[in-house]
């Protein structure tokens, strides 16, 4: 149900707008003058305002300015019956909604509070999508331990050269991150991020992917397509999963890497390419090798500086910042208040097998800010019944 705060000094003005808004369903507090409504306002939330111009101790530009100065959230529309068209459009530049005089319009109210409230809406749903993006988008390692701090140490001495890398780590344990801080602290940084997902694309496409195609190159290929080599051009290139990739594009890359160059499917010209190759696996490639899946010769291309990124079980310690980490991101992603985890919820956390490391931890953690009641902290209990966890003993 929308809030909506009536600040006017004329009490017949504020019931007549009671009576409105109240018969469409809307929640109303009513405010006899701009001292008091400025009060309500700063401390409960209200979707519309309606504010009178002219009222005593302080009007209606002046309540406008105080709400703007409390970054009170809600739309405010300014009413008046002497109000002027100066008065409207400074009204209007300070920051309020609309503008309406009196006497008030039936429709041309309930048609403000509407337009209000989807304006709103959108608003809200923008800074949730924006919040989101950062957070999914956001580079910052968390983590205090040894191995992180290690880690944290190697990139920043890499991350300035051109030096090709190589991620290995299990599943989940935020090999793409680590790409990403590479990419974000290199001279690069201002150039274009591509990640290519090889375990994703089937083998007979890996190549149009990588290097484009031209025209007519095959059945499907109807118009000229770049590929990813081309798009990361003067930027960073994270050839995710590469140990998944096969051995003819295996072959390409191999040259690509060499010469510094590629040709586009069904394509004859060459085409210089300049771009910092991040690699990662979560595959043993001296195995794979081992077992000719892997070409030995593109491994020591691949791999002038290893990384190996450690398993969630491995770092235990930096369980309760991530945590914290990501309790804030996503109660903030869900728009609820910031949960907090009891020392035996946190307990259990640290106890438990993370087998899909930090993306497993995410997801338990969003399972449980979905399913915890209201007002209530994560204990023991909550993790026990939602968590899944497979604790160690």
């Amino acid at each position: 149900m929308a809030k909506i705060l009536i600040i006017d000094d004329e009490a017949p003005i504020r019931s007549s707008l009671r009576e409105i808004l109240e018969y469409e369903g809307y929640k109303v507090t009513e405010a006899e003058d701009g001292t008091q409504g400025v009060k309500l306002a700063a401390k409960f939330t209200f979707d519309v305002i309606f504010c009178d111009v002219k009222m005593p101790r302080l009007d209606g530009l002046e309540v406008l300015d105080l709400l703007i100065e409390k970054e009170v959230a809600s739309h405010v529309v300014m009413i008046s019956g002497h109000g002027t068209v100066d008065t409207a459009v400074e009204a209007l530049k300070k920051g309020a909604y609309d503008f309406i005089q009196k006497p008030l319009d039936l429709n041309r109210i309930l048609l403000t509070v509407r337009h209000a409230l989807d304006q709103g809406k959108l608003e809200k749903e923008t800074k949730r999508l924006e919040r989101k993006i950062q957070s999914e988008r956001s580079t910052a390692i968390v983590g205090e331990s040894q191995e992180i701090r290690a880690i944290v140490d190697l990139i920043c001495t890499v991350a300035p050269s051109d030096a090709r890398v190589l991620i290995t780590g299990e599943n989940g344990t935020g090999k793409e991150l680590v790409a990403r801080q590479l990419h974000e602290l290199s001279a690069r940084h201002d150039q274009p991020f591509v990640e290519v997902n090889c375990a994703a694309i089937p083998s007979e496409l890996i190549e149009s992917e990588l290097f484009g195609h031209e025209k007519g190159a095959f059945t499907s290929a109807v118009k000229q397509r770049k590929g990813k080599f081309e798009l990361a051009q003067g930027g960073t290139l994270f050839l995710d999963e590469i140990g998944d990739m096969s051995p003819s594009a295996q072959a390409k890359v191999l040259r690509a890497l060499q010469e510094n160059r590629i040709a586009r499917v069904g394509g004859e010209k060459e085409i210089e390419v300049d771009v910092r190759i991040v690699a990662a696996t979560n595959k043993d490639l001296k195995k794979e090798i081992a077992e000719s899946r892997f070409r030995e010769d593109l491994y020591h291309r691949l791999a002038v500086i290893p990384v190996l990124v450690p398993s969630l079980n491995d770092r235990r310690s930096d369980i309760p910042l991530l945590t914290h980490h990501f309790l804030r991101i996503i109660c903030e992603q869900h728009g609820k208040v910031l949960l907090e985890m009891t020392p035996d919820a946190l307990g259990m956390m640290q106890a438990a097998n993370w087998t899909g490391n930090i993306r497993e931890l995410r997801n338990v953690l969003e399972r449980l800010v979905i399913l915890t009641p209201k007002g209530r902290e994560i204990d023991g209990k909550l993790v026990q019944k939602f968590g899944g966890l497979t604790l160690i003993n």
